[in-house]
């Protein structure tokens, strides 16, 4: 059964999206730890990161740089966090969270609430920034 993300992936499922190319995909994550955090997913499905290539995890990387350059250019923040956590959806993907102290990246936190236009106006940003 194909995974929420390659749902999203599809276009089955709408999605913010941040990015994409021919492997991977980019888009905000609907329950924010901050403002800008985005998620990004190899578009084959593979449940756990370290399942996937040496290949398809280094580009998976790369892609992610691309994409945090353009986060840290348009939300104002000291860095852009990554976090592997893989337990809620088996597709693999890095979440990439705006950061300015740590607790910015704790995963217990509430989980911060934007209107569909924020979201939206959010994604466009990051993504003219790439």
């Amino acid at each position: 059964m194909a995974s929420v993300f390659s749902k999203i992936i599809r276009g089955e499922i709408p999605s913010y999206k941040v990015a994409e190319d021919d492997k991977y995909y980019a888009f905000l994550d609907i329950a924010p730890l901050q403002k800008g955090h985005t998620l990004v997913v190899p578009k084959r499905e593979e449940d756990y990161l370290f399942d996937l290539s040496d290949e398809e995890l280094a580009g998976l990387m790369v892609f992610a740089k691309k994409v945090a350059k353009a986060i840290g250019k348009t939300i104002p923040c000291e860095r852009v966090g990554v976090a592997v956590i893989g337990l809620d959806v088996p597709h693999a993907h890095v979440h990439l969270v705006p950061l300015n102290g740590g607790e910015d990246l704790n995963f217990s936190n509430p989980k911060k609430e934007f209107s569909k236009e924020e979201m939206q106006d959010c994604a466009r940003q990051i993504a003219a920034n790439i």
